[in-house]
């Protein structure tokens, strides 16, 4: 009986910004325009931590997997908001709707404890500066960068198989610009009780916990910054950690309004603009373009192509 009524439902209508009607142009304008600068952004940084040899650090080497997420996160949704906005067939098939929807939360666990990992990182370069490079060796960074993508996809796995395991039998109209959880839940037929206290479980796990653990490597750093003595030894403390911590608040703020409640909202899908096209676009330019160490790297990389084209 379960797959009689799972079986009528073959494909979902992504609603997206419907109802903004002749906005819908200018939208796809301002997104194809932020997906571009965020592809080209991430992967310019990406060409100059790896070329650059003085960007060769453990926080460039994190950040630079950083720059590889974002461009994987923005991937699995923006191409499909850009095709939903000009054409008017906006659906998306049961499985491709599912495997969106686990690949969405799959890189946006990681990237949750991936910021971790990140001011774990600077905990390290600011309270411990003498061991921390015996400490932070390239084998060591090599093996933690992996456990961020491990944690993030498993624990996104259990909220998106109870999730699956719903009855789906009509409306098949998705409140989103992408397959989301809590819009996929609304649309059951059978009980999401369950999937719905997974993904609020998720949510504690993979967005509340590793916030208030940043929130506390914080209050660590700035206590060790505020003894050091000198202005200018504060200010270069401060900076490491300053790009961080705005990314960090933007992208756990926005997360957990919409996962820690995972009942689904008309405003939900304006949050996800947040997260889903804003923040990646920011990101190559807090964390950093404006960083001294990359300007100089690109303005080395910008005078030898150059010489190359002379």
């Amino acid at each position: 009986m379960q797959d009689a009524n799972r079986s009528t439902v073959n494909e979902f209508f992504l609603l997206g910004f419907s109802n903004l009607h002749s906005f819908q142009r200018l939208l796809f304008c301002v997104v194809l325009v932020a997906y571009t600068i965020c592809v080209l952004g991430n992967f310019t940084i990406i060409l100059l931590v790896r070329t650059e040899s003085s960007l060769h650090t453990p926080m460039y080497f994190f950040i630079s997997i950083f720059t590889v997420l974002e461009i994987l996160f923005a991937s699995v949704t923006i191409p499909k908001l850009l095709a939903i906005l000009i054409q008017t067939k906006k659906t998306i098939s049961f499985f491709g709707c599912f495997v969106q929807m686990y690949t969405f939360n799959a890189l946006g666990e990681t990237e949750c404890f991936l910021l971790v990992l990140m001011v774990f990182d600077r905990y390290l370069a600011i309270n411990n500066p003498l061991r921390y490079s015996a400490i932070m060796n390239s084998q060591f960074c090599h093996r933690i960068a992996t456990l961020p993508w491990f944690l993030g996809f498993i624990t996104s796995f259990i909220p998106s198989i109870f999730t699956f395991l719903l009855d789906f039998c009509g409306p098949n109209e998705v409140d989103h610009f992408f397959c989301d959880l809590a819009p996929l839940q609304n649309l059951a037929c059978s009980d999401p009780f369950i999937s719905n206290m997974t993904t609020s479980l998720a949510a504690v796990l993979a967005t509340v916990l590793p916030f208030f653990t940043i929130m506390s490597f914080y209050i660590h750093i700035i206590y060790t910054v505020l003894k050091i003595k000198s202005a200018e030894g504060k200010m270069k403390a401060f900076s490491t950690c300053s790009s961080h911590l705005i990314v960090a608040s933007l992208f756990y703020g926005s997360a957990i309004v919409v996962y820690v409640r995972p009942k689904g909202s008309h405003y939900d899908k304006f949050l996800a603009l947040m997260y889903t096209v804003i923040i990646p676009v920011l990101n190559p330019f807090i964390y950093t373009f404006r960083n001294r160490e990359v300007k100089d790297a690109l303005r080395k990389t910008i005078k030898q192509f150059i010489k190359v084209l002379r």
